[in-house]
């Protein structure tokens, strides 16, 4: 098995929308012979999957290139995650927890897949989240905002995913080789809480081990 041993890193805001880049993968253990690898920073968006794929066919002449995805994401928008997971397995696409750092250091770094994100992780053939690395569950909701005008705040409501998204969710875990108790303990979270998953609890869900 391949450990990766990811580099402690300041914690740095990621708010805008989910960009990917090749970095190279630095690891003890396979020396100059380590791979490049995808990375996925940011937040996902509806138009994450197409853009993911019209990164891949953007072609590239690396063949070091190696089908594996770093994820850094504090999440975004489900059913986009969905799709992005669905990409991911179809094309048998490893994902890993961990990012790179924008500087150009050599990485990778620990990193995040939060909220949204897990639903994109769990599409991956192996999914790994090493030791540093935070994979957090999050209760789905969607905030809109109507009216509002120069002295008036706009109203602003929220609303919770009722059950028959809560069942497609689980379907789609299902389908990806993950329990679907993971989903209905996102779904009974309290809103605005985040649930970083311990080892025990990925391992007991079929998440995500700490090493390929």
């Amino acid at each position: 098995m391949l450990g990766i041993a990811l580099t402690p890193a300041a914690a740095q805001e990621r708010g805008g929308a989910m960009s990917f880049h090749v970095a190279p993968l630095e690891s003890r253990e396979c020396g100059k012979h380590c791979p490049d690898v995808i990375v996925a920073d940011g937040v996902i968006e509806a138009e994450t999957p197409q853009a993911f794929v019209d990164f891949l066919k953007s072609g590239s002449a690396d063949t070091k290139l190696r089908r594996i995805v770093f994820f850094n994401s504090r999440g975004g928008n489900v059913v986009a995650s969905m799709v992005f997971g669905h990409i991911l397995r179809g094309l048998r696409i490893a994902g890993v927890v961990g990012r790179f750092d924008e500087g150009g250091d050599p990485g990778p770094f620990v990193g995040e897949c939060l909220s949204a994100c897990v639903y994109a992780l769990m599409g991956a053939v192996r999914r790994v989240a090493p030791p540093g690395s935070e994979v957090g569950l999050h209760r789905m909701s969607i905030v809109e905002s109507q009216g509002g005008g120069f002295l008036r705040p706009p109203q602003v409501t929220r609303s919770f995913a009722d059950p028959p998204m809560v069942a497609v969710l689980g379907r789609y875990a299902r389908r990806m080789g993950i329990d679907p108790a993971l989903v209905r303990t996102a779904e009974s979270l309290p809103p605005d809480t985040v649930h970083v998953l311990s080892r025990e609890e990925m391992r007991r869900w079929s998440l995500a081990t700490s090493q390929f």
